[in-house]
This record gives C-alpha cells, sequence and structure tokens, in this order.
C-alpha cells in the first residue's frame, strides 16, 4: 500500500505505546479488508488512537483537510475531518467567526473533536462540540458512505459523536461556527483560597460569562485544599478592544525529556505556592489574544516532554452537581497525599449531558489532574480515585483515560448497552478498534 510506514504510536500523555503501519491519504477511504483505527494529530492523552496490536492499521486523517464549503451568512462550515481548529482560526477569525468549542487545544482535528464530543470553557452554557454538528458523513465497515445527523440516522450520529472513532471512518463535518468582532478576549481572574470559594466562584461566574476555568493546586492541604485561581473570559467587542491586531504567538521547542527530579512533590508544592500568588495579585480586567486565553500551553511545542520518557496520565473526571465538593474534596485529598500530581490541574463547570450515548460531560464539575506515570503506583491510585467517582455517580473522559478497568467503565455509563447496540449494528465484526477499545470494551486485539 503506497505511503504506509512502520511507526511507534502513543497519545499525548506518551504511555502506553504501540508499533503498527501507519497510512496518510489525501482521501479517506477504508482498506477493503482488516483492523483499523481512525487518528486525528493524536492529542487524545490515553490509548483512544493507539491500535490494540501491531496487526491494526492506524489511518492518519491530517492530509484530508479540505474546507469544502462556508455559508458567510449562516456561519455554516463543511470540511473533511482532517482539518484542525488550529486551520480554522487561521482562515476564518480575520472574517469574524471562531469554534463553536474548542478544547485546550487548537491542534486536534475537526474528526476529533466530533469523536472525543470535546468541550470547552463555556460548556455551561453552550454544551459540547457535538450540539453544533449539522452532519456528518462516515464510511461504515462495509464500505459504504453514510450521511448522519440530527434529523438522519439519528442513532448512528448519537453513537459517533462522542464514540471514540469506533462506529465508522468520520470523512466530512458540517459545523457551525461562532460570530466573533476581534482576535481579543476580555479576561478577569480572581483568587479562591479553598475549594468551596473555587466551586462558588465558577457557578457565579456562570451566570454572567460565556467563558469560564480555574487553575488548582492539587497539592495544597488543610485549609487551603482546593485553593486556585478562577478565570472568566468573553469575546470583545469591536468597540473596546485595542485597535491593533495581536502578536503571532511564537511556538518554543521543548528539546528534551523532563529529568525526574523536576517532578518531586515538593518542588510541584513550590511552583503551585509561588503560582498561586502571582495569579493572586493580577486583578482587574485585561485584554489578550484569544490564543493566550484558550491555549495557553500550545505556545510550548511537545510540553508532554516535560513528564520524562515515562510519560503521564491525564485523569479527568465529572461529579454531578449534588454531590459537589465532599467528592471533589476526596479526589485532591487521595492525589495529594499521594504526591501524584503537578503544574496541571484544571476546574470546570458542565451544563446538561449531551443526548449522545458516550459523551462525557454531565451536569456537575469535572477535574482534569496530571498524573506522572510511575507504573503500577499511579494505576492503583487511578483506580481509587474511579472508585469514588463511580460511588458519586461521575463517569471518565475516554479522550484521557489509559488505565480505567472495563467493570468500573460499565458502571459509569448507563447508556452503554445503547451504544453498543447501534456499534453492532454498523459494525458488527467490530473493525474499528483501539486500546481502548480492547481494554474497556472486550474487542480482540
Amino acid at each position: 500500500m503506497d505511503g504506509l510506514s512502520v511507526e511507534t504510536i502513543a497519545g499525548w500523555g506518551r504511555h502506553p505505546v504501540c508499533r503498527a503501519a501507519v497510512l496518510r491519504p489525501e482521501r479517506l477511504r477504508l482498506p477493503r479488508a482488516g483492523r483499523v483505527l481512525p487518528r486525528g494529530l493524536g492529542r487524545s492523552y490515553g490509548d483512544a488512537a493507539v491500535p490494540a496490536s501491531a496487526q491494526s492499521l492506524v489511518l492518519e486523517t491530517v492530509r484530508a483537510d479540505r474546507i469544502l464549503a462556508f455559508e458567510p451568512s449562516t456561519g455554516t462550515l463543511t470540511c473533511e475531518a482532517g482539518l484542525s481548529l488550529a486551520e480554522i482560526l487561521r482562515v476564518f477569525v480575520p472574517r469574524g467567526w471562531f469554534p463553536p468549542v474548542s478544547p485546550g487545544t487548537k491542534f486536534v482535528t475537526v474528526g476529533g473533536c466530533v469523536a472525543s464530543d470535546v468541550h470547552g470553557k463555556n460548556h455551561h452554557r453552550d454544551g459540547s462540540f457535538g450540539g453544533f454538528v449539522g452532519r456528518l458523513v462516515l464510511e461504515t465497515a462495509d464500505g459504504r458512505l453514510v450521511e448522519c445527523g440530527p434529523d438522519r440516522e439519528r442513532e448512528l450520529f448519537l453513537a459517533t459523536v462522542g464514540g471514540m472513532g469506533l462506529t465508522g471512518l468520520i470523512t466530512e463535518a458540517t459545523v457551525r461556527l461562532r460570530p466573533i468582532e476581534t482576535p481579543w478576549m476580555f479576561v478577569e481572574v480572581e483568587p479562591a483560597a479553598h475549594l468551596a470559594e473555587m466551586l462558588d466562584g465558577l457557578r457565579h461566574a456562570g451566570k454572567d460569562w460565556p467563558y469560564t476555568v480555574g487553575w488548582i493546586d492539587c497539592l495544597a492541604t488543610g485549609s487551603g485544599l482546593g485553593r486556585g485561581i478562577i478565570m472568566r473570559g468573553r469575546h470583545a467587542s469591536r468597540g473596546e478592544a485595542p485597535g491593533a491586531r495581536p502578536r503571532e504567538t511564537s511556538v518554543r521547542g521543548l528539546p528534551f525529556d523532563g529529568p525526574q527530579w523536576l517532578l518531586s512533590p515538593l518542588l510541584m508544592r513550590a511552583f503551585n505556592a509561588v503560582y498561586y500568588r502571582i495569579q493572586s495579585r493580577r486583578t482587574g480586567g485585561r485584554f489578550v489574544p484569544y490564543d493566550a486565553f484558550f491555549y495557553p500551553l500550545d505556545t510550548v511545542k511537545d510540553w508532554n516532554r516535560l513528564y520524562g520518557r515515562s510519560g503521564f496520565l491525564q485523569y479527568q473526571c465529572v461529579v454531578p452537581r449534588a454531590a459537589g465538593g465532599p467528592v471533589l474534596s476526596e479526589l485532591l485529598e487521595r492525589v495529594s497525599r499521594a504526591g501524584a500530581t503537578s503544574f496541571l490541574a484544571v476546574i470546570k463547570d458542565c451544563g446538561p449531558e449531551s443526548d449522545a450515548y458516550l459523551s462525557f460531560p454531565l451536569e456537575g464539575t469535572t477535574l482534569a489532574m496530571d498524573l506522572p506515570y510511575r507504573g503500577p503506583t499511579t494505576e492503583a491510585l487511578v483506580h481509587e480515585l474511579d472508585g469514588t467517582v463511580v460511588r458519586a455517580g461521575g463517569r471518565i473522559y475516554l479522550a484521557k483515560d489509559a488505565v480505567t478497568r472495563r467493570d468500573d467503565f460499565e458502571r459509569m455509563v448507563p447508556r452503554l448497552p445503547q451504544w453498543q447496540r447501534v456499534r453492532d449494528r454498523w459494525d458488527p465484526e467490530h473493525r474499528f478498534g483501539s486500546a481502548l477499545s480492547a481494554r474497556l470494551l472486550g474487542d480482540e486485539p
């Protein structure tokens, strides 16, 4: 097969790793036979875009990235699945349009946004990415091209949004963009001295602000447990924004893997304490480029190398609002006692869950924490955290997961049987698979 190469494949967390054949076609079509794993830009942290074995073909979509149509009166974009958010921003921000929902990186494909049903800082108001998708074209396991959407082949659509690429190969998508007047954001920050103050601050901000998020110090203890910084933002209007366009963001590379001492709990506690103090002094509003608000980590290429060669797990869960503070306190206390987390921890409010069967967010609070991977010790910690989340009626984010056990996953997802019935109808032999589907669904490698 032309263009085929054998490569080492991993998620953004660099664990797990597998060798497999990779194909990067300019036009997305399935091979006639064999197991296939669709993959975009590889920003899923865990094993959702990692093959279960070397026998699977990894079909990378990034060269199939054409803009097929755009309706300027409505902001409706039709594109190939390999188009990245970075390219959408480059083309459409100067024309007054912005992605309706964006995760923490712009280096993701539209197909990946659909497959993960990504959410962002505006979920409390706007929901997740799938809510802005009007049409998908899938190549199903038998080679047919099938259109689906909210009003056609609805079950297939609801199984594909958030379905982690396991229902078919997404080839095209039609998405509604959001109108904006400038490339600037108006942003305010506010310190929260403890978890209760953080949760109250996020809920209060969500009443008036379209985008809210909190940085949280996962290693703080005692009366400071859950302390952090609340950030709230909105797109700046033409009349208030600075006159000049923002300077293009420079990207710096990380040329080495981080040493183990960089992740010591003592150093991380010191870093978090200093960061909290600095940010707490930055009161009042200011205008920042959209990149600085939505994608701060994108300024450091390969920032995942900070965690060393062993990589890391990002643990992201959501717990219902009724469970609230006590469950989040328990999660933070467990991680703090283990000395397992580091620089990056994010807390957000989520609005109502979507109709998509495997979509992650539900109405409540989501917490995401980076855990340096230290083998069985880290996996045991994840299983402890999963137990707490299961008892609270919450769930974990499949785009971040690499080690959750099948029985825990099944207890987290009440609509899993509905999703499985749709998958079995369209892909009875499970041609589409991944290390995640082998681990959580019992697929054959």
